[in-house]
Formats: C-alpha cells, structure tokens, sequence
C-alpha cells in the first residue's frame, strides 16, 4: 500500500530546524519517558491515518524509524534491572534472517535492506544503553513498571514488515542518492522537531537511518 506524501514547504523545515535546536537542550522529553510512544496527529502512528508528518518522499520511513526507536524504549524498561541483557544476538540474527527472505520476495536488494536493519538494531541499543545510563545514574527517574517484552516483540514485528514496505515503495527515489540525502535531512529534522526527540534519541535516529540512501 501506497503512503500519500504531503510536502510540508520550507517555512515549516525552517520551523523544524528552529525548533529540533531547542529540543536538543537536554531536557529528557516524552521520548525518553519509556512510556507509551505518543502518536501525532496525522501520522501514521496515529488512528490508522495514512497522513506522513516528516516531509518528502522518505518522511512515511523516518516516522517508522522514529516510532521504532520510542519501542525501544520500552524493550530498555523491561530490561532494566533484570538479567535480561541489551545484546540480543540470537534474536537479532533471527530477525536479520527474516529481513533477508522478505526482501528477496518484495524484490529490494537483501543485502541493501539487511544492512538498513542492522542500523535499525544498532540504533535501539544505543537507545537502550542510554537510558541505562541515565536511570543507574538518577535512580528517580528509572521506571517503577515493566512492559511485557513478549508484546513489544510483537509491535517490532508489526513495525519490520511496515519498514519493509516503505523500502520496496521508495527503492527508486533512494537510488537518487544526492536527492535523497538531502530529503531525508529535511525529514529527519522535522521528525525530530517534531515528537519533540531528546540528543539520544536523535542521535539514535542518525544511525538508524544512515543506511536508507543508496548510490545508483
């Protein structure tokens, strides 16, 4: 299914980039809460709305990047305090393993989309990593209730297979590899801005998305 792209115009990119300088004051938002990702109005994160709120044509990927990166706050909540350790390698490899076969049947590069994932992974755990720092280091801010992991695998699930769609939709503008940095800047930017991302979190969406241009 096709995600209808609405460009937003510089006025409001100039708005975002004012606005994401701010949010990167170290003020610990709703993003490093580990609460529920918050949904935006229009997004598809929202009520079933097909509606992209990052502009251009990679915003419908960044918001998904985004919205996987707020899971992951939740997967550092069910950890933290437990056994359970950040590192995952069995099931990373599993998931990586899944990527590959539904890109080959999607007809995208595997290896291309295999790579974009692992940043995927990468970024998370530097979400969750963070987080671990900061509530070792301020014990008041730890999360006092665990998520159940079991259902956040499941949303991650949800969110690989919406990630996947996006690839085979965009697999042409991302070839256009100059058109598509700048784009994607544009998107990340405003994205950012606009879910109100603290430095980790937008650091983490850096990562998680230096993978999606790609040279013709």
């Amino acid at each position: 299914m096709h995600v209808e792209v609405i460009t937003k115009g510089l006025p409001l990119v100039l708005a975002a980039v004012a606005f994401s300088s701010m949010a990167g004051s170290g003020v610990t938002t709703a993003a490093a809460s580990a609460a529920e990702p918050p949904s935006r109005p229009g997004s598809a994160a929202g009520s079933g709305s097909s509606l992209p709120t990052a502009p251009g044509p990679p915003g419908p990927l960044v918001d998904l990047a985004v919205r996987r990166l707020l899971v992951s706050d939740q997967v550092a909540t069910a950890k933290f305090g437990t056994p359970q350790p950040i590192d995952d390698p069995a099931r990373e490899q599993q998931e990586l393993t899944q990527v590959r076969q539904q890109a080959v049947a999607l007809g995208i590069d595997p290896d291309a989309t295999v790579a974009l994932f692992q940043d995927q992974i990468t970024a998370s755990k530097v979400v969750q990593r963070g987080l671990f720092t900061r509530w070792t280091a301020h014990p008041g801010l730890a999360p006092t209730t665990k998520p159940d992991l079991g259902r956040i695998r499941t949303r991650l699930d949800q969110l690989t297979a919406e990630i996947l769609n996006q690839l085979a939709d965009t697999e042409t503008v991302r070839r256009a590899d100059g058109t598509c940095r700048a784009d994607l800047a544009v998107a990340r930017v405003t994205a950012g801005a606009l879910d109100h991302l603290d430095g980790l979190h937008r650091h983490a969406l850096s990562i998680a998305l230096q993978s999606v241009c790609r040279s013709a």
